[in-house]
């Protein structure tokens, strides 16, 4: 073929692009495509490069006639390259050029997608290029091109999804998105529902403005169109297969989709404005703006979802993984929904929060990891472009509230609060590639805040240009009611019985209050909680954990089984003849903590009991000391024998397994595992530190959530958690637990804590969080050196016969001959014993404290009781003074042993570091401890 007539100094070009088409006609660009079969006189072969119409699906090129190559043009700059160029940048740049502010402050960049930076001249408008993927037609006018790029990407949506890395994402939006021009049509009804939601956002907080002036409630105004999202987001997730939506959120709005979404009565809002039972709340219960509340809602097709909206504190953000957990749990629970399309997270953010808090890296990194997953998390964050009196650049060093979310590479649709319409297209599609995908998807609402950061607050102190705007500014409402008048949708007139109707429901509905007297409804103890029960601890009896001798035998056989032609490491397979040995010998042959905990798992599996396990290294364990999950040496394969116990559950369920390797993170995961508990209480959900020490990187999720739930928001939570924790010379971070703090969090019986001295009690209170029926976080200081300590042993026996002892007697002394009681918890036992032992102090006795909370007088005073009266107590401990359990213990000492049995201590002296860095001074300080208790 012969080019040089046509291109010049160009058909070499030509001529090379010719060789290729003849090879491969989808390996040149579709304009030269259709040049080349023009001139061969053969079909134009279809580019599978999906041009779609409105419904995403190929369009007949053969409907489209081929519009003369412009040769000249393209032999002088192959302007055709240019408008490909066009149309990509417009998909990865044309979000910073939308309209998408509603106060219209936002400073637009350089103009960079102005024709004369791609070589393209006002004349081009008008000629006809080749289209390449760019849904519609395979060839338009320039001008064509342009308008559909500016009405998809630089509207009142701005879209970034080019970061990421699937070919068949971006297809995805972009059809969706080009074929409709990023808009939604709506019918008229649809249109009158998004102002009806408007309005129901506008006139709850007017109301409340009115009737409790002053009174904090964090409002929504400014974007009252989460409102309008949140209804579309419910309806369209249902039409998807949702039945589910787990909702977490700050206090910015909430009181309003509390109400207008989660179906709160005012009424209920209301009595909580009144704050009028003051007796009830004494001491407990939480602000109103963190409340959660849960119902069911009948979608306009006549489907069911379930809605709950998590309670949350005051700290931003930490909600997060809680959301994240409860979701897993639901979705796992009886493998409801393998899938993870019926249960969906929608997680609801400020933008400074968004931005400025670390969980929420910790919760987009768990986003696609085997034991974190939850299908795919929908992100909504209400964008007041301020966080309390904060500017943006004084927030983030990134463009946008939303960039740290790029770890994930998700797509974000940025989109204006006072276009509702638009805000229902993005929604549409934010739930269809969840849907789709399992993926997280961002949307950013922007808005503005009316009010400062309270409405007590004055904005005009620190953001005095913003609030000028602001307060001249027409109401999202106002702006759409005026919109749907021009559309002939809706007179004005219309539009304001709407907002009278809604003032009168409420005005209603807070006489009601008032006259009746409602008071605030704590209840929270329903569905799956029926069963379980929390409050006092001595209200609820102990219950028997030990399992037959049989059985025992039996778990440890299949624990100890591999299948056929799996490999273990040969460590492994020695740890594996030891416990079928352990399994065919005599009843009183010991064994070690892991053991112990193989065999408790074991036998709650068989018995029906989930238990989810998860931590940093917790499949091998941090000591290899575990081994739960097997890798074959030559394949890499893995074998969890666990799961060779998973029995059935009452109801026939099937009851599932699970141990996780976590991620470096303590709080994220800790907050996901809370979570799951909240929603799993017939499971035993265990977290477990890396090493104890490491829990100070979730002291929020301790205080805010385990510790104070129950009195706070009447939840209760089965948490097992896990932290390594003993003095053994390894350093200031790798010695302690932080006992001291949780003991300080410790009243109202809402936890348990406990540090223990034996295999067999590990055994047996980790069967008692689940058999027995109450429901309480426990703490358990769990040991390092200990796991292979030749005294720290068990026996068959103890698992067969006994049971779970919070205070551990001393049976190798005569109390009559006692001087002095020693009283101590977890590693320390093994010190002072060998020494007593070794010096023949037999008027010394050693007594454990097993539980450390809740501790009752009975047991202390009953474990007392052979000793004469006037035996010291000497409470010894390896913490410093100022730390470990010395402080609680001397507070709560009954008063009644006290008189008959005086208290004192011996620590190491008081810290303000845990311990020592040095190996040789720890073992001498270790040697003084118990020199001390003994002088």
């Amino acid at each position: 073929m012969d080019f040089d007539r046509d291109f010049g100094l160009n058909a070499p070009f030509v001529d090379d692009l010719y060789q290729r088409f003849l090879q491969n006609p989808a390996g040149v660009d579709e304009t030269w495509r259709r040049y080349f079969s023009a001139l061969d006189g053969r079909p134009l072969e279809s580019s599978g490069n999906g041009h779609g119409n409105g419904n995403g699906q190929a369009a007949s090129q053969a409907a489209y006639s081929m519009p003369p190559i412009d040769a000249e043009r393209l032999a002088e700059g192959l302007v055709q390259e240019e408008v490909d160029h066009l149309i990509e940048a417009y998909r990865i740049r044309g979000h910073l050029f939308a309209n998408i502010d509603p106060l219209g402050m936002r400073a637009m960049p350089h103009a960079e997608l102005e024709l004369e930076n791609f070589g393209l001249l006002p004349s081009d408008l008008d000629r006809v290029f080749a289209t390449g993927d760019l849904t519609g037609p395979p060839a338009s006018t320039l001008r064509e091109i342009v308008e559909q790029l500016r009405r998809t990407y630089c509207g009142t949506i701005g879209v970034e999804y080019m970061h990421g890395e699937d070919p068949a994402i971006k297809r995805f939006l972009q059809e969706r998105m080009e074929s409709s021009g990023n808009t939604l049509p709506l019918s008229a009804a649809e249109k009158k529902r998004i102002l009806e939601r408007l309005t129901d956002a506008e006139v709850l907080e007017s109301f409340l403005h009115k009737k409790y002036i002053g009174a904090k409630r964090f409002s929504l105004e400014g974007g009252e169109a989460l409102i309008p999202l949140l209804d579309r987001l419910i309806e369209d997730a249902a039409e998807r297969g949702v039945d589910e939506i787990v909702v977490g959120m700050a206090h910015r709005g909430r009181l309003n989709v509390l109400v207008n979404i989660l179906q709160k009565h005012p009424g209920d809002l209301f009595a909580e404005f009144e704050d009028k039972d003051v007796e009830v709340m004494l001491g407990r219960g939480d602000v109103k703006y963190h409340l959660g509340q849960s119902s069911d809602r009948l979608t306009l097709s006549g489907k069911s979802v379930h809605l709950s909206m998590a309670f949350n504190p005051s700290h931003l953000e930490w909600v997060n993984t809680v959301v994240e957990g409860r979701v897993r749990a639901k979705q796992d629970r009886d493998d409801r929904d393998p899938e993870r399309k019926k249960v969906l997270p929608l997680l609801i953010h400020g933008d400074a929060a968004f931005s400025g808090q670390g969980l929420v890296a910790e919760c987009l990194n768990l986003a696609n990891l085997e034991g974190y997953k939850t299908g795919g998390t929908i992100h909504v964050v209400i964008n007041n472009q301020v966080g309390f009196t904060t500017s943006p650049e004084d927030a983030r060093s990134t463009y946008y509230d939303t960039d740290i979310a790029r770890m994930l590479r998700p797509p974000v649709f940025h989109v204006n609060g006072d276009d509702p319409e638009a805000v229902a297209s993005v929604v549409r599609l934010a739930v269809d590639y969840r849907q789709t995908f399992q993926e997280d998807v961002l949307i950013d609402l922007y808005c503005y805040r009316k009010y400062g950061h309270n409405e007590a607050d004055e904005p005009t102190f620190t953001q005095p240009l913003m609030y000028e705007v602001i307060h001249k500014k027409k109401t999202p409402r106002e702006v759409y009611a005026a919109r749907l008048a021009d559309e002939g949708v809706l007179p004005l007139e219309g539009a304001q019985q709407l907002v009278e109707a809604t003032y009168a429901r409420l005005e209603q509905a807070l006489e009601q209050t008032r006259s009746s007297g409602a008071k605030r409804n704590m209840s929270a103890m329903a569905g799956l909680w029926s069963v379980y029960r929390g409050g006092p601890d001595a209200k609820v009896p102990e219950v028997a954990t030990a399992v037959p001798e049989e059985k025992l035998r039996k778990y440890l056989l299949a624990i100890s089984q591999v299948p056929a032609g799996f490999t273990p490491h040969e460590k492994i397979e020695k740890l594996l003849e030891q416990r079928r040995r352990l399994a065919e010998g005599a009843s009183d042959l010991h064994f070690d903590w892991a053991t112990a905990e193989h065999l408790a798992l074991a036998s709650l599996l068989a018995e029906g009991t989930p238990v989810r396990f998860s931590g940093q290294d917790s499949r091998r364990g941090t000591f290899s000391q575990r081994h739960a999950v097997l890798a074959d040496v030559k394949t890499g394969a893995r074998h969890t024998p666990l799961r060779q116990l998973e029995g059935l559950d009452r109801l026939g369920r099937r009851a599932r397994f699970d141990i996780f390797d976590s991620p470096l993170s303590e709080a994220g995961v800790l907050g996901f595992d809370y979570g799951v508990s909240l929603d799993w209480p017939d499971a035993l959900v265990c977290w477990e530190a890396q090493f104890g020490d490491f829990v100070n990187a979730a002291q929020v999720v301790i205080d805010q959530f385990l510790s104070s739930c129950e009195d706070k928001w009447g939840r209760l939570s089965s948490l097992t958690m896990l932290l390594p924790h003993g003095f053994e010379g390894q350093g200031p971070e790798h010695s302690s637990a932080r006992l001291e703090r949780f003991l300080s969090l410790c009243a109202e019986d809402n936890m348990q804590v406990c540090n223990l001295t034996t295999p067999a009690q590990y055994f047996h209170v980790l069967r008692r969080q689940v058999v027995r029926p109450y429901r309480k976080p426990l703490i358990i200081m769990t040991p390092k050196s200990l796991l292979r300590a030749k005294g720290a042993t068990s026996t068959l026996r103890d698992l067969a016969e006994g049971g779970f002892q919070r205070l551990l007697p001393d049976a190798a002394v005569q109390p009559d001959k006692v001087k002095r009681v020693l009283l101590c918890s977890g590693k320390v036992y093994y010190d002072l014993a060998a020494h007593r032992d070794a010096h023949q102090r037999t008027d010394v006795a050693v007594l454990r404290l097993e539980q450390l909370y809740p501790l009752q007088e009975a047991d202390l005073a009953k474990a007392l009781a052979p000793f004469p009266a006037g035996t010291e107590v000497v409470w010894v401990q390896e913490e410093p003074f100022n730390m470990g359990s010395w402080y609680y213990l001397s507070a709560r000492w009954p008063k009644g042993v006290g008189e008959r049995h005086p208290l004192r201590c011996v620590t190491r002296p008081e810290s303000a570091s845990p311990a020592t860095g040095s190996a040789a001074s720890h073992k001498f300080e270790q040697q003084l401890l118990v020199e001390q208790a003994f002088r």
